[in-house]
């Protein structure tokens, strides 16, 4: 079967990826999910409201962005099965309705305030995002994308390809590990403990005998050069050859980098972009890359295996410490200040991200490989 024929039988990844995206933005648009009530009014009255006399550019620039990649997904992942035309309509006619119903729903939350403008932004950012599809479509570059994962993925890459795609964005969110995705031990005691108060379940919650301990550092170099090489193994369970392998691992660690230097940029101030990358950390990344390249040679199912090893053990290290004050009060700043849109949209694939892996490391492993696979 040569490429021609593997590119007409792949599995958009756009689908998945939009579906993602449309998760994560009825989360952004909806946080906190509290104290919702009926103002008495309809809740369609923000579509007739006067304009503002100014916009603040931040907002314009955060409502088009967030829309525009799901009209680009949307669009792609209808190009298979309508024409380009109806692609993008359909795309712009999805994306309008979901923030027509945002709109909508923030009129019963007291911290959200409806807008048309939010509206007519998010549907330009639809619109833009679709063309951007459109256009890479008509100069051929969405055949050639085909063409280049035919030559270098599986056909069955589609899920560990959303998984890759999503890593980086999962980094935006700061971790109190640099690449230790999952921490999510600590939050969830606490807010266990604060949904079963003054409950008679409270007194099921089992309790800890001693206090989670800091990271030695390690500990935390383990941590970081698990984080790096789990998203290189992953790509090695789709990726047909060697050399591929090794430049894909290049990117991939480069993009790791790139990403926590801009959420510690985000967090801290730019000055502060590279001050995660103290000495353990350097050498996990080394290490990471060390291991990386020595297990080139792997079968697809022997990448998955061991991928399925370093998730575990990384998990289990992370959630065995606390995060530190100095986080905590980051992840205030986050969710208090103009991050909280960003915070919506990278907090949960920074929490979910390694055990969505995790469960497809463990289908792939309990499935059979393609005839294709080493």
């Amino acid at each position: 079967m040569d490429s021609r024929t593997d590119a007409g039988l792949q599995k958009s990844v756009a689908l998945p990826l939009s579906l993602a995206l449309t998760c994560l933005i009825i989360y952004a648009s909806l946080y906190p999910f509290a104290e919702w009530r009926d103002q008495g009014i309809s809740p369609l009255t923000f579509l007739t409201a006067p304009w503002p006399k100014y916009l603040v550019g931040f907002d314009v620039a955060v409502n088009v962005a967030g829309y525009a990649p799901l009209g680009f997904l949307l669009a792609l992942s209808g190009l298979r099965r309508e024409r380009i035309a109806w692609a993008v309509s359909l795309a712009v006619i999805g994306g309008a309705a979901l923030s027509l119903c945002m709109e909508t729903l923030q009129s019963y939350l007291p911290s959200r305030i409806p807008s048309n403008v939010d509206l007519a932004l998010n549907i330009i950012g639809t619109w833009f995002g679709a063309t951007v599809a459109w256009l890479l479509e008509k100069v051929g570059v969405v055949d050639s994308w085909s063409r280049f994962r035919a030559r270098w993925f599986a056909l069955d890459a589609r899920g560990a390809l959303t998984l890759l795609v999503l890593w980086p964005v999962a980094l935006l969110f700061p971790a109190p590990v640099p690449m230790g995705l999952g921490q999510v031990f600590e939050r969830l005691e606490i807010a266990l403990a604060d949904a079963l108060a003054d409950t008679p379940f409270i007194d099921w919650l089992p309790l800890r005998d001693i206090e989670l301990q800091p990271l030695v550092p390690g500990v935390e170099l383990v941590c970081v050069a698990l984080g790096a090489l789990v998203p290189c193994l992953l790509g090695y369970c789709v990726i047909r050859t060697a050399g591929q392998r090794a430049l894909f691992c290049v990117v991939m660690l480069a993009a790791g980098m790139g990403v926590s230097a801009l959420s510690a940029a985000l967090s801290y101030g730019p000055e502060h972009a590279w001050a995660w990358l103290d000495a353990p950390v350097r050498v996990g990344l080394v290490l990471a890359a060390l291991l990386a390249l020595a297990m080139l040679p792997l079968r697809r199912r022997g990448a998955a295996a061991f991928a399925l090893l370093a998730l575990s053990v990384q998990l289990a290290l992370l959630n065995q410490a606390p995060a530190s004050a100095y986080f905590a009060q980051t992840l205030q700043t986050w969710e208090q200040g103009r991050f909280i849109r960003f915070h919506g949209l990278a907090q949960w694939l920074g929490w979910l991200w390694p055990y969505a892996a995790l469960l497809y490391l463990l289908a792939r492993l309990s499935g059979r490989e393609d005839a294709g696979g080493k």
